[in-house]
């Protein structure tokens, strides 16, 4: 899969079969229109293309931070596995938001990007004010000389897959339902951070993880049971903690650490995958070292029996 990044890198191809949309987590809903695009472009002998944005459109549009499921690589990584030919990433801007429908399909998606096809999900609005939809790129299709369809939603148990519904899952802790419309777990990537090295005392030495992206999205605080991959590929059960530490740190900042079971190597400043399985219980503050070590032997055990479970 070929990336074009930013306006200066992109050179338009007329053979375009493409769609545009965040495309925040990469999911089944994603995966469905993705999976057409490339049917299209096989048939119509186009490149198969999709067009995303950074920063996140509503980061732009509200003038706040916008947690990510996805940062740009995990993105790309994602929809090259799922055999897309060409991601073309375009800078969002407050000036971009504001273009007007009409100009932004012709002096953007044709001249700037090029397009055969564009591939349309059920509920994608464009331009100005969200003003522009599937009618209008089927009157500028007749103009400019390309074809439009529109994909219906994605249903997952009745449920329709979205970004949103993710994100709410993930507020809740309930990754378990995230996975289902994602795919797969949902995946936390960060480096190994060096810490207070409390958890080794307790019998449960800890990898302070420190995600990539600073915006990446963290489950609801509590303890999970997780599956870890490191840097060399090798792939481990394990335990996190999503929270701020109250038992130890009366004021800590909000993060992730994980406890891998049955490993020894040292993992500092190495990048590792966390994928997150199920929730385990809720965070909370113990009124002593003695019963937090309670706690850990616990949620180990109660990891081990869901992994066990699963096999």
């Amino acid at each position: 899969m070929t990336i074009e990044e930013g306006w200066e890198n992109i050179r338009p191809n007329a053979n375009s079969v493409l769609t545009v949309g965040t495309f925040d987590g990469v999911h089944l809903g994603h995966a469905a229109i993705i999976r057409f695009l490339n049917h299209i472009a096989a048939q119509e002998k186009g490149v198969s293309t999709v067009v995303t944005f950074d920063p996140h459109p509503r980061e732009v549009l509200l003038g706040k931070p916008q947690g990510l499921l996805t940062d740009i690589k995990e993105r790309s990584a994602y929809l090259a596995a799922l055999g897309l030919s060409r991601l073309v990433v375009v800078p969002f801007t407050k000036d971009f938001a504001d273009t007007l429908p009409e100009p932004y399909i012709q002096k953007y998606l044709v001249e700037r990007i090029g397009l055969k096809v564009f591939v349309i999900g059920h509920d994608h609005r464009f331009g100005h004010n969200r003003m522009g939809g599937f009618g209008l790129l089927r009157e500028k299709g007749t103009e400019f000389g390309f074809k439009t369809h529109e994909i219906p939603a994605q249903m997952v148990s009745d449920e329709v897959v979205s970004s949103t519904a993710i994100r709410h899952y993930l507020a809740k802790g309930q990754v378990d339902e995230a996975a289902t419309l994602l795919g797969r777990p949902y995946e936390v990537v960060g480096t190994v951070q060096s810490g207070q090295k409390l958890g080794r005392k307790l019998g449960f030495p800890t990898a302070n993880v420190l995600p990539l992206h600073p915006r990446k999205i963290l489950p609801m605080n509590g303890s999970y049971a997780v599956r870890i991959t490191t840097d060399k590929g090798t792939r481990h059960e394990g335990m996190a903690y999503v929270g701020e530490r109250p038992s130890v740190m009366p004021n800590g900042r909000r993060g992730l650490e994980v406890n891998i079971f049955d490993f020894k190597d040292n993992l500092y400043g190495q990048p590792i995958t966390v994928q997150f399985y199920t929730f385990i219980r809720h965070d909370e503050r113990f009124p002593s070292l003695a019963l937090l070590q309670e706690a850990l032997k616990k949620d180990q055990a109660d990891c081990k029996a869901y992994f066990s479970a699963l096999s």
